[in-house]
Parts: structure tokens; C-alpha cells; sequence
């Protein structure tokens, strides 16, 4: 895979993951959906956002014209799918998605090779821009495109995420580095490679240590949930959606998740982690939550010579010690994330029901948005990622 190869797949070594300067407006043709957009907040909160798609006209995907207008309108279709469906509350969902907004979705969504629900890649990585256009990628220096209720708190959670993205930007050009390395057995440079891929591991870490000063974790569990959430493993939803005009059968899909972000994926293929089969089902039905070109990306790395076999084969413990370091600093990633689930979910879910007087079941586990028992989930990953340090056998140790 060339340099040319990786523009195809929207993976940059300058840009990572995140999708390159997102355009914000479309043509005039779509302002219907733009002027939903602009207000879908306040649209959601009076409880009028449903009767606005209604009144919409239906638009096909003609008028889009490359990758970035595509884009832009498959973000602003998600966010009022999700809208639409969770604008009266999580008992409030509904069974049927209307045509108007349905078929233009199943429209882009075909031509982007996405599924019908908003993903990662909306949320985050093309849901961005800058204040200031020549200014740094920073918190205070970005917003997002379109916004769903929550506040701050809403904006915190997507750019801190955003920004995790921004700080694994090396890690992508380290992996493809890294890749190219052992196939051309350059020791040397593979070294690097790890420094690299470490130093940059933690700067997602310190990144991610953000979400504690933008995003409440009261708002994130009682609002921001939900609007991530699918109609696949969900109690609330669990007929699914009818998508009027495309399917007849209701579709069962499953809402964001950080399971969703191509670049742990990459991560876990490059250094060899093996997760337990529940996880690893999860994680695989994942990758088809991602753009296309991302999950080849994966591929990629998963079809390259191994790693832990060419490192163990070195015999060079500057090599072995650099990976082994990379496996503490992607363990300790997730062990994070652990933290960050059990504040923002686990402990929120408690206080608020308790503020309704549920009470509270120790045995009932928190499902993720993307549908999974999110901590026994972590856990594991968190613990399989962790076998993956290496052992240098030592001559005559049997």
C-alpha cells in the first residue's frame, strides 16, 4: 500500500483517520435538510424536530458532488435519523423511519458504503471544523458541524474525542511504517516505528484525560446516551426500525461506540492481540460500522507478516522492550477507558435512578450505545490486549 493507495483510503499520514477539512454547507438544493440541521437541537427540545422532517421535501443525492459533500450530507441525514427516532425519550422511540428522510439516507449511505445509522465517522471524524480557519487544532479552536442535545457537554464529548483522533495521527503513519519495516526487515526503522507508535499511544491518553473537563457526567448519561443509541440489543427498540420506502423488515443496527474508531483496531492487528470470542465477535461487527476504505486499511495490516513473530525472531531486546512498551501503553488506553465507563455510565446510571427511586440492581449491567455489556466488554479487551506482551526465551530455557 503506497502513499496514492492510502488517499484512497481516506487514511493520511497527515490526517490519520479524521476526514481532511469537512465542508459545513451544502448546495442550495439541500437547504431543507441544512435548515433542520442548523436547529436540530431546538428542534429536538420543543419536540418539533419530527414534524419538521415531515414537511421536508424528498431530495435524491444527485446534486452531491465528491467525497466531502457526500460526507457532510451523511452527517446531517444521521443526526436527524437519530433525532428522529429518540426526539420523545427512550420510551419514545419509534418503529418506522418516514420515506422522506429514509430513502436520501439509504442513498448516501449505499454510495459511502455505510450502514443505516449514524457511526463514528459522523459523530467525529467528519463532524468538525475550526473557529478560527488558520488557527491550531485545539478544543477551544473547534466546534462541531451539527450538534444533538447536551450543551458543552454534547460539544466536549465529540471533540475530546475528536481530539483523541488528532493525537493518534502519528500512530496511523507509525503502523503503516512499522508494516513496511518488517516486510523490508529494517530493524532499524521498525525501532522508530514502536518510539513512535508509544509516544503517540500516550498523547490519546492525555488526550482522552479531557472528557473530565468538557463533559458532565450526569448530561452524558441522562441525554448524550441516547442519542448514540441503536435499535439492535436494545430493550427500548427491540423491534428494530422499518426504513419506509427501503425495507419492509425492520433493520436491527447497532449505535456508536469507540468500537468504531479504525485506529484500536489497526492497533490490536499490528501488535498480534487475540481477544476472547464474545469480544472479538463484537469488535469484528464493529469494523462494518466504518467507512469502507478504513476497514481495508485494517486488512491491510491484518495480512502483513506478523509482528510478535518478527520482533521474537530479532532476538534484539531494544526491539522486544519497545514492543512490550507499546503493549503497556495500548493497555493502559483501555484501562482508561474502563475508568472513563465507570464514571460516565456505570456511577451515573446509579445516581439517576436513584433520583427516580428505581432502585438499584447489582447484577444489571449497563449496555453500551453500541449494545454491548459494556464493562465485562472492557475488561476483557483490556485484559487480552495485556497477553500480548512478549517473552524473550532465553537459549537452554525449556
Amino acid at each position: 500500500m503506497e502513499n496514492q493507495n492510502l488517499a484512497d483510503c481516506y487514511v493520511s499520514e497527515e490526517h490519520g483517520f479524521i476526514l481532511q477539512d469537512p465542508l459545513d454547507k451544502l448546495p442550495d438544493y439541500y437547504k431543507p435538510w441544512m435548515d433542520i440541521a442548523e436547529h436540530l437541537t431546538v428542534l429536538i427540545e420543543t419536540k418539533k424536530l419530527r414534524d419538521a422532517v415531515h414537511q421536508m421535501p424528498e431530495l435524491d443525492i444527485q446534486q452531491l458532488k465528491g467525497h466531502r459533500q457526500k460526507r457532510l450530507a451523511r452527517t446531517v441525514l444521521s443526526h436527524m435519523v437519530m433525532a428522529y427516532v429518540w426526539q420523545n425519550g427512550e420510551n419514545g422511540g419509534v418503529k418506522v423511519l418516514p420515506r422522506v428522510l429514509a430513502v436520501p439516507y439509504h442513498q448516501i449511505s449505499l454510495a459511502l458504503g455505510l450502514p443505516l445509522i449514524m457511526i463514528h465517522a459522523d459523530l467525529v471524524l467528519a463532524n468538525w471544523k475550526k473557529k478560527d480557519p488558520l488557527g491550531p487544532l485545539t478544543i477551544e479552536n473547534l466546534s462541531t458541524i451539527v450538534s444533538l442535545p447536551g450543551g458543552d457537554s454534547l460539544q466536549g464529548f465529540v471533540l475530546v474525542t475528536l481530539l483523541v483522533e488528532v493525537a493518534a495521527i502519528p500512530a496511523a503513519r507509525a503502523v503503516i511504517q512499522a508494516v513496511k519495516s518488517v516486510e523490508s526487515d529494517d530493524k532499524q526503522t521498525l525501532l522508530l516505528a514502536l518510539q513512535n507508535l508509544k509516544r503517540s499511544m500516550n498523547k490519546m491518553n492525555e488526550a482522552l484525560h479531557l472528557i473530565y473537563d468538557y463533559v458532565d457526567s450526569d448530561v452524558f448519561y441522562s441525554t448524550i446516551r441516547l442519542f448514540l443509541s441503536g435499535w439492535k440489543d436494545n430493550p427500548n427498540m427491540s423491534e428494530g426500525l422499518i426504513y419506509e420506502g427501503v425495507s419492509d423488515k425492520p433493520l436491527h443496527l447497532s449505535g456508536g461506540s469507540a468500537a468504531q474508531s479504525t485506529t484500536y483496531h489497526a492497533f490490536d492487528e499490528l501488535l498480534g492481540i487475540q481477544h476472547r470470542p464474545e469480544s472479538s465477535d463484537f469488535l469484528l461487527k464493529m469494523r462494518h460500522y466504518m467507512p469502507p476504505a478504513h476497514m481495508g486499511f485494517i486488512k491491510w495490516v491484518q495480512e502483513a507478516p506478523k509482528l510478535p513473530d518478527y520482533v521474537l525472531k530479532c532476538e534484539d531486546p531494544a526491539l522486544l522492550s519497545i514492543f512490550n512498551q507499546c503493549i503497556s501503553a495500548l493497555t493502559e488506553l483501555r484501562s482508561f477507558h474502563i475508568r472513563i465507563v465507570s464514571k460516565y455510565v456505570t456511577t451515573a446510571g446509579i445516581r439517576a435512578r436513584m433520583k427516580k427511586n428505581q432502585g438499584v440492581n447489582q447484577d444489571q449491567q449497563e449496555r453500551g450505545t453500541g449494545g454491548s455489556h459494556v464493562m465485562t466488554f472492557l475488561k476483557s479487551v483490556r485484559d487480552t490486549c495485556q497477553e500480548g506482551t512478549l517473552r524473550q526465551s532465553i537459549p537452554g530455557d525449556h
